[in-house]
C-alpha cells in the first residue's frame, strides 16, 4: 500500500488539504473497499459516469469517506489508474523479455502473446484492458496519467523493436503509426464487440495464442513492405510540420 500513498501525492499535485494517512486495521479496510469498489465501477461505467455516492454505496462506507481519504473523486482515480499502470507495466516489462540472442521477428511475436495474454484474465479482458478501452471511448481528467505513466514508455520500447524490424529511425513517422497500428489490434480485443464475438464470450487460451499469431503476422507483412521502401522519405504529410512555418 505504501506506493499509493506516495504516488498520489506524485502525480496529484497540490489540489487542497493533504490526504489522510490510515493507521487503523479498520481504515486501512475500508480505504481498500473504496479503492475495490471504484475500480468495478470506473470499469463497468467509466469515470465520467460514477459518482461519489456511488461509490460509498458499493463499498457500504460513509459518503464523506472519499473525500477523508482521497480528496475527491479524481483523487480515487488517480489511485486505482496506478495499480492499473503498475499491472500494466508489468505485463509490458515480461512483454519484452525475451530470450537472448532471439530476432528481432522473434522478439516481436512474444511482445504481442505475452502482452495478449496478460491482459486477459480468466478468459475475459481484465480489469485494466477494460478501463484502458474505457479511457480511449472517454477520457478522463485523469487520462494523461496514463499517457506519460504506461503507453508512452510502453510505445518507446515498442518503437524500437518497429525500428529494428524495418531499418528506419525510430523518430521516423511511419515507426509511430506502426506502433499505433500495432497497439490498437491488441487493445480492440479488449473492448465489448470483441467478447461477443467469440464463443460464450470467452478467450479461450487457443483463442488468445489464433489471435495473437494474427496480430503478428499481419504487422510484420505489413512492416516487411515498410521495410522493402524505407529508402524512401516520408511523405510529407506525415511529417512534422517546420517550426518556421
Amino acid at each position: 500500500m505504501l506506493y499509493m500513498f506516495v504516488s498520489y501525492n506524485c502525480f496529484s499535485g497540490d489540489r487542497g488539504a493533504p490526504v489522510v494517512t490510515t493507521n487503523t486495521a479498520d481504515e486501512l479496510e475500508t480505504r481498500e473497499r473504496l479503492l475495490e469498489a471504484a475500480a468495478e465501477l470506473f470499469v463497468e461505467r467509466g469515470y465520467n459516469h460514477v459518482t461519489v455516492r456511488d461509490i460509498c454505496r458499493a463499498a457500504g462506507a460513509n459518503l464523506a469517506a472519499v473525500n477523508y481519504y482521497f480528496r475527491d473523486k479524481l483523487g480515487l482515480y488517480q489511485e486505482v489508474l496506478m495499480k492499473i499502470i503498475e499491472s500494466l507495466n508489468e505485463g509490458s516489462r515480461l512483454a519484452h523479455t525475451g530470450k537472448p540472442g532471439i530476432s528481432a521477428e522473434e522478439r516481436f511475436s512474444h511482445y504481442v502473446r505475452t502482452y495478449m495474454g496478460h491482459i486477459f484474465d480468466n478468459g475475459r479482458a481484465c480489469r485494466a484492458g477494460k478501463l484502458m478501452a474505457r479511457e480511449m471511448a472517454d477520457p478522463s481528467p485523469a487520462f494523461d496519467l496514463i499517457i506519460q505513466r504506461a503507453i508512452r514508455p510502453n510505445s518507446a520500447r515498442v518503437a524500437a523493436l518497429v525500428s529494428e524490424l524495418t531499418g528506419l529511425p525510430p523518430a521516423d513517422p511511419r515507426v509511430g503509426i506502426c506502433v499505433g497500428c500495432v497497439q490498437t489490434q491488441i487493445a480492440g480485443f479488449t473492448g465489448p464487440v470483441a467478447a461477443r464475438m467469440v464463443p460464450g464470450g470467452q478467450f479461450t487460451a487457443e483463442i488468445i495464442d489464433f489471435i495473437a499469431q494474427q496480430v503478428v503476422e499481419f504487422s510484420l507483412a505489413g512492416m516487411r513492405a515498410i521495410a522493402r521502401q524505407n529508402n524512401k522519405p516520408a511523405r510529407k504529410a506525415l511529417q512534422k510540420p517546420s517550426k518556421n512555418r
